[in-house]
Protein backbone atom coordinates (compact mmCIF):
# COMPACT_ATOMS: atom_id res chain seq x y z
CA UNK A 1 0.00 0.00 0.00
CA UNK A 2 2.99 2.53 0.53
CA UNK A 3 4.32 1.34 -2.49
CA UNK A 4 0.75 1.80 -4.29
CA UNK A 5 0.66 5.91 -2.59
CA UNK A 6 3.86 7.32 -4.35
CA UNK A 7 2.88 5.33 -7.52
CA UNK A 8 -0.45 7.87 -7.09
CA UNK A 9 1.25 10.69 -6.41
CA UNK A 10 3.82 10.44 -9.11
CA UNK A 11 0.77 9.37 -11.32
CA UNK A 12 -0.89 12.79 -10.44
CA UNK A 13 2.20 15.13 -10.82
CA UNK A 14 2.42 13.60 -14.82
CA UNK A 15 -1.29 14.62 -15.24
CA UNK A 16 -1.21 18.34 -14.17
CA UNK A 17 1.75 18.68 -17.15
CA UNK A 18 -0.33 17.14 -19.78
CA UNK A 19 -3.39 17.04 -21.92
CA UNK A 20 -5.29 14.41 -21.96
CA UNK A 21 -8.43 12.78 -24.46
CA UNK A 22 -8.94 9.18 -22.84
CA UNK A 23 -11.78 6.80 -24.35
CA UNK A 24 -13.90 9.03 -26.85
CA UNK A 25 -14.92 8.98 -30.36
CA UNK A 26 -10.89 9.66 -30.93
CA UNK A 27 -9.84 6.58 -29.14
CA UNK A 28 -13.44 4.51 -29.15
CA UNK A 29 -11.49 0.94 -27.54
CA UNK A 30 -10.12 0.70 -24.16
CA UNK A 31 -8.39 -3.06 -22.89
CA UNK A 32 -7.64 -3.00 -19.37
CA UNK A 33 -5.39 -5.54 -17.13
CA UNK A 34 -6.13 -5.75 -13.40
CA UNK A 35 -5.95 -6.49 -9.82
CA UNK A 36 -9.14 -8.16 -8.48
CA UNK A 37 -10.21 -8.57 -4.49
CA UNK A 38 -13.63 -9.98 -3.77
CA UNK A 39 -15.35 -9.06 -0.51
CA UNK A 40 -18.27 -10.91 1.07
CA UNK A 41 -18.45 -9.10 4.08
CA UNK A 42 -19.79 -5.46 3.89
CA UNK A 43 -22.85 -6.49 1.93
CA UNK A 44 -25.88 -6.88 4.55
CA UNK A 45 -27.23 -9.54 7.20
CA UNK A 46 -30.11 -10.59 4.80
CA UNK A 47 -29.49 -14.77 5.41
CA UNK A 48 -29.64 -16.07 1.82
CA UNK A 49 -27.19 -17.28 -0.29
CA UNK A 50 -24.47 -19.56 0.76
CA UNK A 51 -22.50 -17.78 3.13
CA UNK A 52 -23.70 -17.82 6.67
CA UNK A 53 -25.40 -14.93 8.05
CA UNK A 54 -22.46 -14.55 11.21
CA UNK A 55 -20.16 -13.62 7.63
CA UNK A 56 -21.75 -10.76 6.72
CA UNK A 57 -21.92 -7.21 8.33
CA UNK A 58 -24.38 -3.92 7.44
CA UNK A 59 -24.08 -2.56 4.34
CA UNK A 60 -20.91 -1.18 3.39
CA UNK A 61 -19.32 -1.96 6.97
CA UNK A 62 -15.61 -2.17 7.00
CA UNK A 63 -15.69 -1.22 3.42
CA UNK A 64 -12.21 -0.61 3.30
CA UNK A 65 -10.87 -3.41 5.35
CA UNK A 66 -8.30 -4.92 3.14
CA UNK A 67 -6.24 -7.40 5.78
CA UNK A 68 -9.42 -9.21 7.29
CA UNK A 69 -11.95 -9.55 4.44
CA UNK A 70 -10.51 -8.86 0.73
CA UNK A 71 -9.17 -11.62 -1.17
CA UNK A 72 -6.66 -10.59 -3.34
CA UNK A 73 -4.13 -13.45 -5.60
CA UNK A 74 -0.76 -11.52 -6.39
CA UNK A 75 -1.19 -11.68 -10.18
CA UNK A 76 -2.59 -10.05 -13.18
CA UNK A 77 -6.41 -11.19 -12.43
CA UNK A 78 -8.96 -9.60 -14.38
CA UNK A 79 -9.12 -8.40 -18.03
CA UNK A 80 -11.94 -6.19 -19.78
CA UNK A 81 -12.54 -4.87 -23.29
CA UNK A 82 -14.57 -1.69 -23.77
CA UNK A 83 -15.94 0.41 -26.73
CA UNK A 84 -17.20 4.06 -26.12
CA UNK A 85 -20.85 4.62 -27.95
CA UNK A 86 -21.07 8.34 -27.59
CA UNK A 87 -22.61 11.06 -24.84
CA UNK A 88 -20.18 9.63 -22.53
CA UNK A 89 -21.35 5.68 -22.83
CA UNK A 90 -19.34 2.63 -22.72
CA UNK A 91 -20.10 -1.08 -23.31
CA UNK A 92 -17.30 -3.36 -21.41
CA UNK A 93 -17.12 -7.06 -21.24
CA UNK A 94 -14.54 -8.20 -18.22
CA UNK A 95 -13.71 -11.52 -17.19
CA UNK A 96 -11.62 -11.99 -13.92
CA UNK A 97 -10.70 -15.25 -11.51
CA UNK A 98 -9.60 -14.84 -7.93
CA UNK A 99 -8.86 -17.53 -4.87
CA UNK A 100 -11.43 -16.82 -2.01
CA UNK A 101 -9.98 -17.93 1.85
CA UNK A 102 -11.70 -15.22 3.39
CA UNK A 103 -15.86 -15.00 4.09
CA UNK A 104 -16.19 -12.96 6.29
CA UNK A 105 -14.04 -12.64 9.29
CA UNK A 106 -13.52 -16.97 9.00
CA UNK A 107 -10.70 -18.51 6.92
CA UNK A 108 -11.85 -21.26 4.53
CA UNK A 109 -10.08 -23.65 2.42
CA UNK A 110 -9.10 -22.09 -0.45
CA UNK A 111 -12.22 -21.90 -3.05
CA UNK A 112 -11.56 -20.98 -6.87
CA UNK A 113 -13.76 -17.86 -8.16
CA UNK A 114 -14.29 -16.80 -11.87
CA UNK A 115 -16.91 -13.89 -13.25
CA UNK A 116 -17.86 -13.31 -16.71
CA UNK A 117 -19.73 -9.55 -16.50
CA UNK A 118 -21.24 -6.89 -19.05
CA UNK A 119 -22.36 -3.36 -18.21
CA UNK A 120 -22.78 -0.30 -19.82
CA UNK A 121 -20.93 2.90 -17.63
CA UNK A 122 -21.11 6.38 -17.91
CA UNK A 123 -18.11 8.94 -17.71
CA UNK A 124 -18.27 12.51 -16.09
CA UNK A 125 -15.14 13.78 -17.15
CA UNK A 126 -16.40 15.76 -19.88
CA UNK A 127 -18.90 17.39 -17.13
CA UNK A 128 -16.40 17.97 -14.44
CA UNK A 129 -13.59 18.69 -16.67
CA UNK A 130 -13.63 18.91 -20.59
CA UNK A 131 -12.89 16.66 -23.38
CA UNK A 132 -8.82 17.06 -22.03
CA UNK A 133 -9.44 16.22 -18.52
CA UNK A 134 -7.56 13.86 -16.86
CA UNK A 135 -9.68 13.01 -13.78
CA UNK A 136 -12.39 10.34 -14.57
CA UNK A 137 -15.10 9.31 -12.35
CA UNK A 138 -17.47 6.17 -13.90
CA UNK A 139 -20.60 4.96 -12.70
CA UNK A 140 -21.96 1.33 -14.33
CA UNK A 141 -24.68 -0.97 -14.39
CA UNK A 142 -24.75 -4.57 -16.00
CA UNK A 143 -24.66 -8.25 -15.37
CA UNK A 144 -22.49 -11.40 -15.01
CA UNK A 145 -22.05 -14.85 -13.84
CA UNK A 146 -20.09 -15.64 -11.16
CA UNK A 147 -18.80 -19.65 -10.68
CA UNK A 148 -17.17 -20.01 -7.03
CA UNK A 149 -16.31 -23.74 -6.72
CA UNK A 150 -17.69 -24.77 -9.71
CA UNK A 151 -21.32 -23.81 -8.60
CA UNK A 152 -22.43 -20.74 -10.70
CA UNK A 153 -25.26 -17.55 -10.33
CA UNK A 154 -26.05 -14.82 -12.17
CA UNK A 155 -25.62 -11.20 -10.88
CA UNK A 156 -27.21 -7.64 -11.49
CA UNK A 157 -23.73 -5.33 -11.02
CA UNK A 158 -23.55 -1.74 -9.87
CA UNK A 159 -20.38 0.15 -10.24
CA UNK A 160 -18.42 3.48 -9.43
CA UNK A 161 -14.67 3.97 -10.44
CA UNK A 162 -12.06 6.27 -10.70
CA UNK A 163 -9.86 6.53 -13.82
CA UNK A 164 -6.70 9.04 -14.08
CA UNK A 165 -5.50 9.50 -17.38
CA UNK A 166 -2.00 9.79 -17.80
CA UNK A 167 -1.71 10.45 -21.94
CA UNK A 168 -4.30 10.21 -24.65
CA UNK A 169 -3.79 6.46 -24.61
CA UNK A 170 -3.04 5.59 -21.07
CA UNK A 171 -4.51 5.29 -17.38
CA UNK A 172 -4.81 3.76 -14.50
CA UNK A 173 -8.17 2.41 -13.24
CA UNK A 174 -9.92 1.91 -9.97
CA UNK A 175 -13.54 0.68 -8.97
CA UNK A 176 -15.81 -1.06 -7.11
CA UNK A 177 -18.82 -3.54 -7.94
CA UNK A 178 -21.31 -4.59 -5.40
CA UNK A 179 -22.72 -7.79 -7.35
CA UNK A 180 -26.07 -8.95 -6.18
CA UNK A 181 -26.64 -12.69 -6.64
CA UNK A 182 -29.97 -13.92 -7.71
CA UNK A 183 -29.75 -17.08 -6.07
CA UNK A 184 -30.91 -17.40 -2.79
CA UNK A 185 -29.27 -20.65 -2.31
CA UNK A 186 -26.29 -21.10 -4.27
CA UNK A 187 -25.92 -16.97 -4.59
CA UNK A 188 -23.12 -15.38 -3.37
CA UNK A 189 -23.38 -11.28 -2.93
CA UNK A 190 -20.10 -10.11 -2.71
CA UNK A 191 -18.02 -6.85 -3.70
CA UNK A 192 -15.45 -7.04 -6.17
CA UNK A 193 -12.82 -4.11 -5.86
CA UNK A 194 -9.98 -3.67 -8.91
CA UNK A 195 -7.09 -1.96 -9.61
CA UNK A 196 -4.79 -1.57 -12.87
CA UNK A 197 -3.63 0.18 -16.18
CA UNK A 198 -5.95 0.64 -18.96
CA UNK A 199 -5.20 1.48 -22.70
CA UNK A 200 -7.34 3.29 -25.46
CA UNK A 201 -6.83 3.05 -29.18
CA UNK A 202 -8.72 3.09 -32.33
CA UNK A 203 -7.91 6.59 -33.80
CA UNK A 204 -10.13 9.38 -35.18
CA UNK A 205 -11.43 8.67 -38.35
CA UNK A 206 -14.18 10.98 -38.35
CA UNK A 207 -15.72 9.95 -41.99
CA UNK A 208 -15.22 5.97 -41.33
CA UNK A 209 -13.62 5.11 -44.21
CA UNK A 210 -11.03 3.60 -42.29
CA UNK A 211 -8.41 5.71 -42.90
CA UNK A 212 -7.23 7.64 -39.97
CA UNK A 213 -7.65 11.84 -39.68
CA UNK A 214 -4.28 12.53 -39.88
CA UNK A 215 -3.43 10.53 -43.03
CA UNK A 216 -7.09 11.18 -44.45
CA UNK A 217 -6.93 14.42 -47.12
CA UNK A 218 -10.60 14.49 -47.13
CA UNK A 219 -11.07 13.48 -43.38
CA UNK A 220 -14.86 14.56 -43.34
CA UNK A 221 -15.71 12.48 -46.51
CA UNK A 222 -15.55 8.80 -46.85
CA UNK A 223 -12.55 8.17 -49.43
CA UNK A 224 -10.52 5.71 -50.64
CA UNK A 225 -6.89 4.32 -49.78
CA UNK A 226 -5.73 5.27 -53.54
CA UNK A 227 -6.99 8.85 -52.88
CA UNK A 228 -5.37 9.34 -49.45
CA UNK A 229 -9.14 9.26 -48.26
CA UNK A 230 -10.93 11.22 -50.96
CA UNK A 231 -13.76 10.10 -52.56
CA UNK A 232 -14.37 8.74 -56.06
CA UNK A 233 -18.64 9.26 -55.79
CA UNK A 234 -18.88 7.93 -59.39
CA UNK A 235 -16.32 4.96 -59.67
CA UNK A 236 -14.84 6.43 -62.54
CA UNK A 237 -10.75 6.39 -61.22
CA UNK A 238 -11.37 10.29 -60.95
CA UNK A 239 -11.44 11.17 -57.62
CA UNK A 240 -14.65 13.76 -56.77
CA UNK A 241 -12.18 17.36 -56.39
CA UNK A 242 -10.83 16.71 -59.53
CA UNK A 243 -14.19 15.49 -61.36
CA UNK A 244 -16.26 17.86 -63.51
CA UNK A 245 -19.19 15.47 -62.96
CA UNK A 246 -18.05 13.78 -59.49
CA UNK A 247 -21.48 12.50 -59.37
CA UNK A 248 -21.78 10.44 -62.21
CA UNK A 249 -19.17 8.19 -63.85
CA UNK A 250 -17.24 9.66 -66.91
CA UNK A 251 -14.03 9.69 -69.10
CA UNK A 252 -10.76 11.25 -68.41
CA UNK A 253 -10.76 13.16 -71.93
CA UNK A 254 -14.24 14.83 -70.55
CA UNK A 255 -12.52 15.60 -66.93
CA UNK A 256 -14.47 12.52 -65.39
CA UNK A 257 -17.94 13.73 -67.43
CA UNK A 258 -20.37 11.30 -69.29
CA UNK A 259 -21.19 11.17 -73.11
CA UNK A 260 -24.10 9.48 -72.57
CA UNK A 261 -25.05 9.64 -76.39
CA UNK A 262 -21.54 9.01 -77.73
CA UNK A 263 -21.97 11.94 -79.74
CA UNK A 264 -18.63 13.37 -79.11
CA UNK A 265 -19.93 16.03 -77.02
CA UNK A 266 -19.64 15.97 -73.51
CA UNK A 267 -23.49 15.83 -70.94
CA UNK A 268 -22.64 19.28 -69.85
CA UNK A 269 -22.02 20.65 -72.85
CA UNK A 270 -24.76 18.82 -74.81
CA UNK A 271 -28.05 20.26 -74.94
CA UNK A 272 -29.70 16.79 -75.34
CA UNK A 273 -27.60 14.45 -73.82
CA UNK A 274 -29.21 11.34 -74.09
CA UNK A 275 -30.25 11.24 -77.88
CA UNK A 276 -26.99 12.06 -80.29
CA UNK A 277 -26.99 15.34 -82.01
CA UNK A 278 -24.80 17.22 -84.36
CA UNK A 279 -22.33 20.02 -82.85
CA UNK A 280 -23.73 22.81 -84.82
CA UNK A 281 -27.06 22.10 -82.70
CA UNK A 282 -25.45 21.97 -79.81
CA UNK A 283 -25.52 18.02 -79.78
CA UNK A 284 -29.23 17.66 -80.32
CA UNK A 285 -30.88 15.85 -82.87
CA UNK A 286 -32.48 17.69 -86.41
CA UNK A 287 -34.47 14.25 -87.15
CA UNK A 288 -36.29 15.36 -90.05
CA UNK A 289 -33.65 17.45 -91.63
CA UNK A 290 -35.57 20.77 -91.38
CA UNK A 291 -32.91 22.43 -89.84
CA UNK A 292 -34.69 23.23 -86.46
CA UNK A 293 -33.70 20.63 -83.62
CA UNK A 294 -36.03 18.29 -82.91
CA UNK A 295 -36.43 19.36 -79.14
CA UNK A 296 -37.48 22.86 -80.95
CA UNK A 297 -39.54 21.28 -83.56
CA UNK A 298 -43.34 20.73 -83.14
CA UNK A 299 -43.22 18.02 -85.69
CA UNK A 300 -39.68 15.87 -85.16
CA UNK A 301 -40.17 13.32 -87.22
CA UNK A 302 -41.63 15.29 -90.10
CA UNK A 303 -40.14 18.16 -92.50
CA UNK A 304 -41.58 22.07 -91.67
CA UNK A 305 -41.09 25.69 -91.90
CA UNK A 306 -39.46 27.50 -88.97
CA UNK A 307 -42.58 30.03 -89.12
CA UNK A 308 -44.73 27.40 -88.33
CA UNK A 309 -42.45 25.48 -85.56
CA UNK A 310 -41.68 22.79 -87.85
CA UNK A 311 -44.32 21.36 -88.48
CA UNK A 312 -46.49 20.75 -91.99
CA UNK A 313 -50.33 20.48 -91.21
CA UNK A 314 -52.39 23.39 -91.72
CA UNK A 315 -55.06 25.14 -89.31
CA UNK A 316 -58.40 23.17 -90.35
CA UNK A 317 -60.19 25.35 -88.75
CA UNK A 318 -58.85 28.93 -89.60
CA UNK A 319 -58.98 29.45 -86.61
CA UNK A 320 -55.40 30.80 -86.12
CA UNK A 321 -54.58 27.75 -84.16
CA UNK A 322 -52.15 25.03 -85.54
CA UNK A 323 -54.21 21.55 -85.60
CA UNK A 324 -51.45 20.28 -82.84
CA UNK A 325 -52.38 22.94 -80.43
CA UNK A 326 -56.20 23.05 -81.21
CA UNK A 327 -58.22 21.39 -78.36
CA UNK A 328 -61.25 21.77 -81.29
CA UNK A 329 -59.74 21.51 -84.59
CA UNK A 330 -62.32 20.92 -86.14
CA UNK A 331 -64.74 23.75 -84.67
CA UNK A 332 -63.27 27.47 -85.03
CA UNK A 333 -62.44 28.94 -81.62
CA UNK A 334 -59.95 31.32 -79.86
CA UNK A 335 -56.19 31.40 -79.26
CA UNK A 336 -57.04 32.14 -75.99
CA UNK A 337 -59.35 29.37 -75.71
CA UNK A 338 -56.61 27.08 -77.02
CA UNK A 339 -59.01 26.94 -80.89
CA UNK A 340 -61.83 26.16 -78.47
CA UNK A 341 -65.10 28.45 -78.90
CA UNK A 342 -65.30 30.61 -75.71
CA UNK A 343 -69.05 30.52 -74.16
CA UNK A 344 -70.52 34.29 -75.10
CA UNK A 345 -73.36 36.10 -72.75
CA UNK A 346 -75.85 35.57 -75.09
CA UNK A 347 -75.01 31.67 -74.95
CA UNK A 348 -75.33 32.09 -71.34
CA UNK A 349 -78.57 33.71 -71.25
CA UNK A 350 -79.76 30.74 -73.57
CA UNK A 351 -78.79 28.22 -71.17
CA UNK A 352 -80.22 30.28 -68.68
CA UNK A 353 -83.60 30.79 -70.50
CA UNK A 354 -83.92 27.07 -70.43
CA UNK A 355 -83.26 26.61 -67.01
CA UNK A 356 -85.23 28.39 -65.53
CA UNK A 357 -88.40 26.20 -67.52
CA UNK A 358 -87.01 23.11 -65.01
CA UNK A 359 -89.94 22.03 -62.61
CA UNK A 360 -89.63 19.93 -59.85
CA UNK A 361 -92.03 17.82 -57.25
CA UNK A 362 -93.02 20.28 -55.03
CA UNK A 363 -90.81 20.92 -51.96
CA UNK A 364 -88.40 17.90 -53.48
CA UNK A 365 -85.40 17.49 -55.44
CA UNK A 366 -87.21 15.68 -58.38
CA UNK A 367 -87.24 16.68 -61.69
CA UNK A 368 -91.13 16.09 -63.69
CA UNK A 369 -91.07 14.82 -67.07
CA UNK A 370 -91.94 17.73 -68.84
CA UNK A 371 -88.09 19.19 -68.41
CA UNK A 372 -86.26 16.51 -69.74
CA UNK A 373 -86.92 17.65 -73.29
CA UNK A 374 -85.44 21.58 -71.97
CA UNK A 375 -82.75 19.70 -70.19
CA UNK A 376 -81.66 18.04 -73.49
CA UNK A 377 -81.56 21.18 -75.33
CA UNK A 378 -78.72 22.33 -72.01
CA UNK A 379 -76.88 19.65 -72.91
CA UNK A 380 -76.48 20.10 -76.56
CA UNK A 381 -75.20 23.77 -76.19
CA UNK A 382 -73.15 22.67 -73.81
CA UNK A 383 -71.31 20.17 -75.87
CA UNK A 384 -70.64 22.94 -78.11
CA UNK A 385 -67.56 24.24 -75.70
CA UNK A 386 -66.11 21.15 -74.75
CA UNK A 387 -63.15 22.91 -72.71
CA UNK A 388 -65.74 24.75 -70.20
CA UNK A 389 -67.00 23.68 -67.25
CA UNK A 390 -70.49 25.23 -65.95
CA UNK A 391 -71.55 25.80 -62.43
CA UNK A 392 -75.18 24.73 -61.67
CA UNK A 393 -77.32 27.10 -59.06
CA UNK A 394 -80.18 26.11 -57.22
CA UNK A 395 -82.34 28.91 -55.43
CA UNK A 396 -85.04 28.57 -53.30
CA UNK A 397 -87.49 31.30 -51.72
CA UNK A 398 -87.73 32.52 -48.37
CA UNK A 399 -90.52 30.54 -47.55
CA UNK A 400 -89.83 27.96 -44.77
CA UNK A 401 -86.78 27.66 -42.42
CA UNK A 402 -83.57 28.65 -44.21
CA UNK A 403 -81.80 25.30 -43.39
CA UNK A 404 -84.55 23.58 -45.60
CA UNK A 405 -84.28 25.79 -48.11
CA UNK A 406 -79.92 25.45 -48.07
CA UNK A 407 -80.74 21.71 -48.47
CA UNK A 408 -83.46 21.78 -50.90
CA UNK A 409 -81.28 24.44 -53.41
CA UNK A 410 -78.10 21.85 -52.80
CA UNK A 411 -79.85 19.01 -54.11
CA UNK A 412 -82.07 20.10 -56.58
CA UNK A 413 -78.86 21.69 -58.04
CA UNK A 414 -77.72 18.48 -57.64
CA UNK A 415 -80.20 16.71 -58.99
CA UNK A 416 -79.83 18.86 -62.50
CA UNK A 417 -75.86 17.79 -62.68
CA UNK A 418 -76.76 14.11 -61.95
CA UNK A 419 -79.22 14.00 -64.98
CA UNK A 420 -77.52 15.66 -67.55
CA UNK A 421 -74.68 13.41 -67.12
CA UNK A 422 -77.28 10.59 -67.74
CA UNK A 423 -77.81 11.98 -71.12
CA UNK A 424 -74.18 12.65 -72.70
CA UNK A 425 -72.57 15.70 -70.75
CA UNK A 426 -69.03 14.84 -68.50
CA UNK A 427 -69.34 15.15 -64.95
CA UNK A 428 -66.11 16.68 -64.94
CA UNK A 429 -67.49 19.51 -66.54
CA UNK A 430 -69.88 20.33 -64.04
CA UNK A 431 -70.36 21.85 -60.65
CA UNK A 432 -73.56 21.75 -58.39
CA UNK A 433 -73.60 24.54 -55.64
CA UNK A 434 -77.14 25.47 -53.55
CA UNK A 435 -77.83 28.64 -51.97
CA UNK A 436 -80.64 28.54 -50.38
CA UNK A 437 -82.86 31.82 -50.05
CA UNK A 438 -79.08 34.06 -49.68
CA UNK A 439 -79.82 35.32 -53.78
CA UNK A 440 -83.28 36.32 -54.25
CA UNK A 441 -84.21 38.28 -57.73
CA UNK A 442 -87.38 39.42 -57.00
CA UNK A 443 -88.98 40.04 -53.98
CA UNK A 444 -90.21 37.38 -51.43
CA UNK A 445 -93.33 39.16 -50.45
CA UNK A 446 -95.06 38.00 -53.78
CA UNK A 447 -96.28 35.14 -55.34
CA UNK A 448 -95.22 35.96 -58.31
CA UNK A 449 -91.68 37.08 -56.88
CA UNK A 450 -91.51 34.14 -54.60
CA UNK A 451 -92.22 31.86 -58.35
CA UNK A 452 -88.65 33.43 -59.47
CA UNK A 453 -86.71 33.40 -56.72
CA UNK A 454 -87.08 29.53 -57.56
CA UNK A 455 -84.88 28.93 -59.91
CA UNK A 456 -82.21 26.72 -61.40
CA UNK A 457 -79.47 28.96 -63.16
CA UNK A 458 -76.52 28.41 -65.18
CA UNK A 459 -72.71 30.24 -64.82
CA UNK A 460 -69.51 29.81 -65.55
CA UNK A 461 -67.04 28.64 -63.55
CA UNK A 462 -64.72 31.05 -62.41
Amino acid sequence: MKHLSRFLVASLLVLGLSTVNAQDENNPWAFSIEFNAVDTFPVGTEDVGRTPIQTKANFLQEFFNVNDHWNIIPVVSKVSVGRYVGSGLTLTASGSVNRINKIGDFRVEDLSYYAADGRISYSFKDVIGGPGGWLDPVIGVGGGYTWVDDIGFGTMNFGAGLRFWLSEQFGINVESTYKHAFEDVYGIRHFQHSAGVIFTFGGKDTDGDGIYDKDDECPETPGLPEFNGCPDSDGDGIEDRNDACPDVAGAAEFNGCPDTDGDGIADPDDACPTVAGLKSLGGCPDADGDGIKDSDDNCPNEAGPAANNGCPWPDSDGDGVLDKDDNCPDVAGTVANDGCPEVTVEVINTLNEYSKTILFDTGKSTIRQESYATLQNIVDIMKEYPTTTFVIEGHTDSVGRETTNQKLSEERAASVKSYLTTIGMEGSRLISVGYGESRPIASNNTRVGRQENRRVEISLQK
